[in-house]
């Protein structure tokens, strides 16, 4: 323990370090760069004491051994990044209301992928943003919209299941009148109302494994997830996700990423101030 109370920072040797990274990619698809043992340190040494491990060998064969899911899970969830917040890059929903809705499909519903959904506030945007373009265009949507929400953290699912957000959580990104009509008070601040929750559903996955369990999509949003992946693992997430469209489908990625180098199934396509990826035919 440091002076003034806080955790002292914990050494790993480097081979240990060499090997936790290897074991993170491996469950998780993340890949940790060189010169991240700050960054570890930091978010599983309180896991570490918690569980009585000392030394980053102990954690990998506590992991290791199969029986700790608890354990496992609380290590995804420090090394998981989960910044979210509600409406993100509204160029993108914009895109939505004004060219990817209109041409929805006639007789079955429109199906939407949230992927790495953390807490839920991406498929909750969605759900409220159909429900704002339903009002305004009686008639559209006639199939309805599923929403599957996807994220390879137990806590963050759960949380995002239920619904329940504080006032700070939504101050970032809703206005008071969307707060009005979109949630409902409650105990630990506010709710999501059930007519925006019925259209989502939350499913624990990796997106390293096989996706023929999700079904097929017209739209998919992997916003900000990429980055975290390797060359290699970024380009076969593509190439499967692309065969998880549906003709003409459409891809959302973040900002700041882009397909060029990664996959040629996919045609850009630039329109209302935001960018989005749609597969050729």
């Amino acid at each position: 323990m440091s002076q003034g109370g806080a955790p002292s920072r914990l050494v790993f040797p480097p081979e240990d370090y060499e090997a936790f990274k290897k074991l993170l990619q491996e469950v998780s698809g993340i890949e940790l760069g060189p010169g991240k043992e700050y960054l570890v340190s930091s978010r599983l040494s309180g896991i570490m004491r918690q569980h009585g491990l000392s030394s980053l060998n102990e954690l990998m064969q506590a992991l290791g051994s199969g029986h700790q899911m608890r354990l496992r899970n609380s290590v995804i969830d420090a090394m998981t990044t989960n910044e979210t917040f509600w409406f993100r890059d509204m160029a993108h929903y914009r895109l939505l209301a004004e060219k990817i809705f209109p041409e929805a499909p006639n007789g079955r519903p429109l199906r939407i992928w949230s992927a790495a959904c953390s807490s839920g506030q991406e498929p909750y945007s969605i759900s409220m943003h159909i429900q704002d373009y339903k009002a305004r265009n009686p008639g559209r949507l006639p199939g309805g919209v599923e929403i599957v929400a996807t994220d390879i953290s137990p806590t963050m699912l759960e949380e995002a299941r239920r619904g329940v957000y504080s006032s700070m959580v939504t101050a970032r990104g809703l206005d008071d009148e969307q707060r009005r009509r979109f949630f409902q008070p409650h105990a630990d601040g506010l709710e999501v109302r059930p007519e925006i929750r019925q259209r989502v559903r939350f499913q624990e996955f990796n997106l390293t494994r096989g996706f023929e369990i999700l079904g097929r999509f017209d739209v998919i949003f992997c916003r900000n997830v990429l980055i975290y992946f390797s060359g290699s693992l970024k380009q076969d997430i593509i190439n499967r996700m692309a065969k998880a469209l549906h003709p003409s489908g459409h891809l959302f990625l973040g900002s700041t990423e882009s397909l060029s180098s990664h996959s040629s199934s996919f045609q850009m396509v630039s329109a209302h101030g935001g960018i989005v990826y749609r597969l050729k035919q």
